[in-house]
């Protein structure tokens, strides 16, 4: 089995997607062995009232609910987040959240961010972080947003211990407390690794040694990204069967609910 939980539907307004729909992400998914994905709204990103693009999320995944799984963009600072976060839990059956603070515009130490992440926990939502979009050698000239570090999380996770973060499209935790061993923080993150080396810097490998098996979890990135190097990365990595299997789908699968 195989469970990606870095994945998009949706359009991107300065770059044709390709594998965006249900059905064409579905066929790619197919084609690769993989057996779900988690999903969220690429438009989400960059509209005004992402709500809108979690409406037609939830409409594209509805029939394919085995295998699409429906992560809901929200941005704290919009109005009637409360309602739009209850509308994506109980109506189109989200297992989470995503957050995007520099695309809008707020900070994750702010009280607003701080009321999502509590109400999506009180709720045993997932809440997933990317710590980037796009490669900045693809970025638009109108986008100026710079990655986010991974150091910048921990404030975060060791403040609402209770929740389950899914870390995205990052690197380099291994040089904060994140990636560290004998690390006093709370359990509760997991990471992905579809921008980590499990050769050169052995990223990979280092997390497995310092922080355990149960915290790596895969995933590619598509549409915006194929999912080969995530697969070649279970394939050169100097690891156990366990392990892998760990990476592979225990790790997420045991994160959503039964």
């Amino acid at each position: 089995m195989l469970i990606d939980v870095n994945a998009y539907l949706g359009h991107w307004p300065f770059r044709k997607l390709r594998h965006n729909t249900a059905s064409a992400l579905l066929r790619l998914m197919d084609k690769k062995g993989i057996d779900q994905a988690w999903v969220s709204s690429a438009s989400a990103v960059l509209y005004k009232n992402p709500q809108a693009a979690n409406e037609d999320l939830g409409a594209e995944t509805r029939k394919h609910r085995d295998r699409l799984v429906p992560f809901a963009v929200l941005n704290p600072t919009y109005a009637d987040w409360e309602y739009d976060l209850d509308q994506c839990a109980t109506e189109f059956d989200c297992k989470g959240i995503r957050l995007y603070p520099d695309y809008h515009n707020y900070k994750l130490t702010d009280s607003s961010c701080h009321e999502l992440v509590a109400a999506a926990t009180e709720r045993k939502l997932l809440v997933s972080i990317p710590l980037r979009a796009t490669d900045a050698r693809q970025r638009h000239w109108l986008i100026s947003i710079e990655d986010m570090r991974a150091a910048d999380i921990v404030p975060l996770i060791r403040r609402f211990p209770d929740a389950r973060f899914v870390l995205l499209n990052g690197l380099g935790y291994t040089g904060c407390d994140l990636g560290k061993p004998g690390v006093d923080l709370p359990a509760n993150y997991w990471i992905e690794i579809s921008r980590l080396s499990a050769v050169l810097q052995a990223e990979m490998r280092m997390l497995l040694d310092n922080v355990g098996k149960s915290r790596l979890v895969f995933g590619t990135g598509m549409p915006f990204k194929y999912p080969d190097p995530s697969l070649v990365k279970l394939e050169v990595l100097e690891a156990t069967k366990s392990e892998i299997e760990a990476i592979r789908w225990k790790n997420a699968h045991a994160l959503l609910p039964a």
